[in-house]
Formats: C-alpha cells, sequence, structure tokens
C-alpha cells in the first residue's frame, strides 16, 4: 500500500498486533512508574525506620573516622595513637576528680530535710561501721559531731549549713580542735561529693574526734556565749 491511506492502516495494524509501546508523553509516564513502585509489594524487603537511622549513623561515623584520619598524623595509626591519648587523660582527670556530680555546691548541705538528734547519728553510724559500709558511717558521724554541737550551743542551728562551714564555725570556740574538724569536714565532703572511698581507719578518727568532743571545754568568747543564750 502507498499514500496516506496505506500509512494509516500499516499504524493501525501495528497498534493492534502490540508489537510496538503505545507513545506516552514523558510527565504522565514518570508519574504512572512512581505510583507503581509505591506499591507496598515492591518495599517488603525494605529496612525498618529504626534500621535506615542506624544505617545513616554508622555512615556518618565512618565518613568522620575516614576524615579524620585523613588529617592525622600518619593516617589511621596516628588516629589510633591520639584516641588513646585522649582516653588516657580523661581516665587521669577521672582518677584525680572523682566521680562527676551532678549536686552543686549550693545544695550540698550536711543534714538532710529529717533532722535527727546526735544519738540517733551515732547510732546509725555505728551500724553502717558494723556492716563495713564505711562512706555512710563516716557521713553520719560527721551529723552526728554537728548535732551535738548545736545541741550544746556552741553551733547554732542553722539549715543548709555544709561540712565545712561546721568545722569553720566550731573551730572558734574549739580551738585545740579546729584541725581535726577542717579534716573531718574534708573526709565527708570526699566521701560525698568527691567520690572516695572511706576505710576504717578514716571512720574511726571521726569517731575519736567526736569523743573528745563530748568532753571538751569551750573557750568561751563573746560570740559563743552570745549563740548559748
Amino acid at each position: 500500500m502507498s499514500g496516506a491511506g496505506g500509512t494509516t492502516a500499516v499504524r493501525l495494524l501495528i497498534l493492534a498486533n502490540g508489537d510496538m509501546p503505545v507513545d506516552t508523553p514523558r510527565v504522565p509516564a514518570r508519574e504512572a512508574a512512581k505510583h507503581e513502585l509505591s506499591k507496598p509489594m515492591y518495599h517488603e524487603n525494605d529496612p525498618n525506620l529504626l534500621q535506615r537511622g542506624l544505617d545513616r549513623l554508622w555512615d556518618w561515623i565512618g565518613d568522620l573516622l575516614d576524615t579524620a584520619s585523613g588529617a592525622a598524623p600518619g593516617g589511621p595509626a596516628g588516629l589510633v595513637v591520639l584516641v588513646l591519648i585522649v582516653v588516657s587523660m580523661v581516665a587521669a582527670l577521672w582518677w584525680r576528680l572523682g566521680t562527676p556530680r551532678r549536686t552543686v555546691r549550693s545544695v550540698d548541705a550536711l543534714f538532710d530535710d529529717s533532722p535527727r538528734s546526735a544519738a540517733e547519728h551515732r547510732k546509725a553510724a555505728e551500724a553502717h561501721a558494723d556492716a563495713q559500709r564505711w562512706n555512710d558511717a563516716v557521713q553520719e558521724r560527721m551529723r552526728a559531731i554537728v548535732r551535738s554541737l548545736e545541741e550544746r550551743a556552741l553551733l547554732d542551728p542553722r539549715p543548709g549549713r555544709t561540712a565545712d562551714e561546721a568545722a569553720a564555725e566550731a573551730g572558734r570556740p574549739l580551738p585545740a580542735h579546729a584541725t581535726r574538724l577542717h579534716a573531718a569536714a574534708r573526709e565527708f565532703d570526699d566521701v560525698t561529693y568527691g567520690g572516695r572511698t572511706a576505710d576504717r581507719q578514716a571512720y574511726l578518727a571521726l569517731r575519736t574526734l567526736d569523743l573528745d568532743l563530748e568532753t571538751a571545754k569551750p573557750l568561751l568568747t563573746t560570740t559563743t556565749q552570745g549563740a548559748g543564750e
């Protein structure tokens, strides 16, 4: 066949036999493909949201390490050395300063919100010592010392007082024991806020101080007399 009629007939035959695809505009074709690929059957084996997040995290860490190893002197080996140096510095600071505390110094009060007598603190301290809980024993014995001084009117009862403040104030009417009072306050702070571990010897030092203070005669000054009135 020839001519326009022949050409039209050839096209109709081709479309009827399905030998060639139907021409479809580009944009509708892209949208149709996107719609088809969005069906669940194509995503049954896709990783879940957590897995995708972890994959991205590890990719980011890998890129970061690659960048760091490239910038570090000596390449990957130099990076390992730098990491070991940083870890050693952190470990040294941890050992020197103790476990970090979230509590700020402004709330380092010696007593909690449930006040007890000196005798009750001593009883608690002895119970902790019998169980070899030396940190708790030291804390309770220091509280017993300060509470006893308050009960004897050598210290005025004051909420929020710290161990250091108590030692400084008690050292004025009891100057012969001022050094041991300051040492006891430091021991209390070390085990309470500094992450240190007390031992039997530390507790016995506070216990002896407590017993000595019970019979100690204060130096009566104008300030001390005023506190006792």
